[in-house]
């Protein structure tokens, strides 16, 4: 097959970070948005892009939608049956909210498939090596848009969903907690934000990569004497 012709739609926080590695690949990616200013202001950064206009839809053969979960209908319903037979193109789902099956459920004729991202879209922007989550195997030339952004695995969309808002609760109820007890001691505002921003979330990356100090280890005694649960660490 030739090379397909990919627009990006969606230049938020998801469309930026998922930009900036296909850049350093070289990857040649269309990018649409609705205010021609932002789009252009969009592409000066991305030596990869160039700007799709509506118009330009037709020669399109994939559309990568990294729009807001309530956006996504209706544009298809708005901009794309228009101009577009809806057997001849994918659309790629990637909002974490909208299942994929409800697209398919509007528009039965359409090739869509749901590549969701797991995690934050700064930690892509900034690492890569991102985790996608789709529930069948990608066609080869959709396969290989992802490649250079991490890894793609099969598994059901509702487990992302589900595993998202697990690891945010336990995120955010660690961040009103550090408020909550640095307020009682009445600790200054500058170690609440030093405490958020900095000190937990390298603790949790290296509990995660199992390089915890002397310290944080001595710290786990604590935890696991108070529950009576052994850590993994």
């Amino acid at each position: 097959m030739k090379q397909a012709k990919v627009c990006l739609v969606g230049i938020g926080k998801l469309g930026k970070a998922l930009m900036e590695h296909w850049n350093k690949t070289n990857i040649p990616i269309g990018v649409y948005h609705p205010t021609l200013a932002k789009a252009e202001q969009f592409v000066l950064h991305y030596q990869n892009s160039h700007i799709v206009p509506q118009k330009g839809f037709k020669e399109i053969n994939v559309f990568i939608l990294a729009l807001p979960a309530k956006e996504i209908i209706p544009f298809i319903s708005n901009e794309i049956v228009k101009t577009h037979s809806l057997s001849s193109i994918y659309m790629i789902n990637m909002a974490t909210a909208l299942n994929t099956q409800e697209i398919k459920n509007n528009f039965p004729s359409l090739n869509v498939v749901g590549v969701k991202y797991m995690g934050h879209s700064t930690d892509l922007l900034e690492n890569g090596n991102g985790l996608f989550i789709t529930e069948a195997s990608l066609p080869n030339h959709i396969e290989e848009l992802f490649l250079p952004l991490g890894k793609v695995i099969i598994d059901h969309e509702d487990h992302l969903i589900k595993v998202n808002r697990l690891a945010t609760y336990y995120a955010l109820k660690t961040a009103m907690g550090i408020e909550k007890e640095f307020a009682k001691k009445q600790f200054s505002d500058e170690y609440v934000e030093r405490a958020l921003t900095s000190l937990a979330p390298e603790v949790i990356r290296s509990y995660s990569n199992g390089t915890l100090g002397h310290f944080a280890k001595e710290i786990i005694k604590e935890i696991e004497a108070e529950t009576g649960k052994k850590s993994t660490e």
